[in-house]
């Protein structure tokens, strides 16, 4: 098995903090996302190793295990396991064989024993001459999806390119950002006829320009003249489920919120329930006034 430097891969030293990994996994992501490679094979591959160390080093005990085992870290847990049994075994007065096999692991350990095991884990010349192979699982993978708020908003089918490999989804309404999904055996190969890993996706909401998202609810700021403000009126207001007119009562004061019961952000997995939608009264003043308009907000002021 080759050895794959992943912080060479990011880009970054073997000292960065998490922060510098993320940003430096999402700058490359992006310059290498096959969508904007199509048919580049060389981008592909690097898409995939960019995604491998991302999923290993964003990760704190998998890139402990990384950084201590190198191209064998995968396989450290079954090694680990072994040490601490046959400590155990030794401390009772029995042997620390592995497998009823005459391979004995040393006291204290160093790379070299663990290449030892990880090769007769494999078949790859142990000293115990049988090369029993153990089945391993794949690795977990990690994957973020952006989305829209009004993508969000309604149940749809979404498809991604996972180390070269296109998966479509079905994105539930009301997913919120930061809310990650499993789907199980999408992850990476076994090993020896072991299972899958896991895929794991993270949703990221973007911003909307005009609505605003706590929870389920959702905030909106309209603007209404100064007449209407001071005589009442109505407005019609975009919601993201269509139109509604909204009344608007006199002397109504700036910042006023009024709220628009079920028409926000439907509450996930739950059909038919949905937030409210809070509408924030702006009120603009007149501007460009003639002098005669003045004097009625003189007679007004003074009344």
């Amino acid at each position: 098995m080759d050895f794959i430097d992943y912080y060479s891969i990011l880009g970054v030293p073997k000292t960065a903090s998490d922060d510098d990994i993320k940003k430096a996994y999402r700058k490359l992501a992006r310059k290498l996302h096959p969508d904007l490679n199509p048919n580049d094979a060389e981008a592909s591959k690097k898409f995939q190793q960019l995604n491998e160390a991302n999923e290993v080093l964003s990760d704190p005990e998998k890139r402990k295990k990384y950084d201590q085992y190198g191209k064998d870290w995968q396989h450290a847990d079954l090694f680990e396991a072994q040490q601490q049994q046959r400590r155990s075994y030794a401390q009772q007065g029995r042997g620390g064989d592995f497998g009823g096999g005459d391979y004995s692991f040393s006291d204290d350990f160093d790379g070299s024993n663990f290449s030892d095991f990880f090769a007769s884990m494999f078949g790859q010349g142990s000293r115990a001459g049988g090369g029993r192979q153990a089945a391993f699982r794949g690795n977990d993978y990690q994957a973020e999806l952006h989305l829209g708020l009004r993508e969000a908003y309604s149940t749809h089918k979404q498809s991604l390119n996972v180390n070269g490999k296109t998966i479509g989804i079905t994105v539930q309404a009301g997913v919120e950002d930061g809310q990650k999904i499993k789907l199980s055996g999408y992850g990476g190969p076994g090993t020896n006829g072991g299972p899958n890993g896991d895929l794991y996706i993270t949703f990221l909401i973007d911003p909307d320009p005009r609505y605003k998202r706590k929870g389920n609810d959702l905030y909106v700021t309209e603007e209404i003249d100064l007449y209407t403000a001071v005589l009442g009126g109505d407005k019609v207001i975009e919601t993201l489920s269509g139109s509604v007119k909204v009344p608007i009562k006199p002397e109504t004061q700036p910042g006023t919120s009024v709220r628009l019961k079920g028409k926000g952000f439907p509450v996930y997995r739950k059909d038919g329930q949905f937030g409210d939608l809070y509408v924030q009264w702006q009120v603009k003043l007149p501007t460009n006034l003639t002098d005669a308009q003045k004097d009625l907000f003189r007679q007004l002021a003074s009344a």
